[in-house]
C-alpha cells in the first residue's frame, strides 16, 4: 500500500470534492496521490473524532509516513490527525484553515442564523456570494444546493444551538498553510495568526484572490506553491500518477 501513492489528499463531504480536483488534476501530473473521502451517514453524530479513526484504519498498515493535505474540513481532519498519529505523517498541507481549525464556512453560516431572522435558503445565496463571488442564477442554484448538502456530510459539530472550538497549535512536521486574501471565511488576520505557531521549516501563502477555494479558481498557481514545499521536504516527484480525471470540471 505504501508505493501506492505519496500524497493522501483528504475530503469531508461528496458534495463539494468537485471543488478540489482542478488542483488535484494539476498535481497528479507530478507525483502519485490519493483521494480519501469521509462520508458521514444520515444517523451518524457529526465528529471529526470518528473520521480521525477511520482515517487511521486506512493508514495503519502504511510501512512510511505520507504527506497529508486537505481544504476546509478536510484540512481541520488533516491537522487532528497529524496531531494524534504524528508517526503516520511525513507533511501537512493546509488550504483554507485557519488557524482556529473549527473557522470554517458552517460557522459563519450559523452565525447568521443565530445573528439574524433569515431562512436558510436566503443565507445558503449569501454564503454563495461570499465563497465563490457574484455567480448566474442558474450556477447559485447548484451552488446553494452543494452547501446545502455539506451541512448535511460534513463531519463540522456547528449547529444552530452551538459553535464548537478545537484546539489550536502547530504540529511536530514540516507544515504548509494556504490561504487567498479574497477569503471571508479564513481573512488575512485568521490565516495569518498561524505565526504564532509556524516552525522555521514551515510555510503560509496567500493567493491574491480566489475566495474560500482559491484552488478551483487557480489550480496552478496553488499547485506550483505546493510543489515548492514537497520538494524542499525531499518528495521524490514523478511523472505518472495515481490519479485520474475529466479535464473538464463543472459547477
Amino acid at each position: 500500500m505504501s508505493d501506492s501513492f505519496d500524497v493522501l489528499w483528504l475530503s469531508s463531504s461528496a458534495a463539494l470534492q468537485r471543488f478540489d480536483k482542478p488542483l488535484l488534476q494539476y498535481l497528479s501530473g507530478y507525483m502519485k496521490i490519493a483521494q480519501w473521502e469521509y462520508q458521514q451517514t444520515k444517523d451518524e453524530a457529526s465528529s471529526i473524532d470518528q473520521a480521525v479513526d477511520l482515517l487511521y484504519e486506512f493508514l495503519e498498515w502504511c510501512d512510511r509516513p505520507v504527506h497529508l493535505a486537505g481544504h476546509g474540513m478536510g484540512g481541520a481532519i488533516a491537522l487532528t490527525f497529524a496531531r494524534r498519529f504524528p508517526q503516520k505523517v511525513r507533511s501537512l498541507t493546509l488550504l483554507a484553515v485557519a488557524a482556529q481549525p473549527a473557522n470554517n464556512w458552517q460557522a459563519h453560516y450559523y452565525f447568521q442564523r443565530q445573528l439574524f431572522s433569515i431562512s436558510r435558503e436566503l443565507v445558503l445565496a449569501s454564503s454563495v456570494r461570499s465563497l465563490f463571488g457574484n455567480q448566474p442564477v442558474h450556477t447559485t442554484k447548484k451552488l446553494v444546493a452543494a452547501l446545502d448538502k455539506d451541512l448535511e456530510q460534513s463531519p463540522s459539530s456547528h449547529s444552530l444551538f452551538k459553535l464548537v472550538y478545537l484546539p489550536k497549535g502547530g504540529v511536530s512536521m514540516p507544515m504548509m498553510v494556504c490561504g487567498s486574501k479574497s477569503d471571508p471565511v479564513v481573512n488575512p488576520p485568521a490565516l495569518h495568526d498561524w505565526l504564532n505557531w509556524l516552525k522555521p521549516e514551515d510555510k503560509l501563502w496567500e493567493c491574491s484572490q480566489g475566495y474560500h477555494f482559491f484552488h478551483y479558481f487557480y489550480p496552478q498557481q496553488v499547485g506550483e506553491q505546493i510543489l515548492s514545499f514537497w520538494e524542499r521536504h525531499n518528495l521524490h516527484l514523478v511523472e505518472t500518477s495515481a490519479l485520474s480525471f475529466s479535464s473538464s470540471t463543472s459547477w
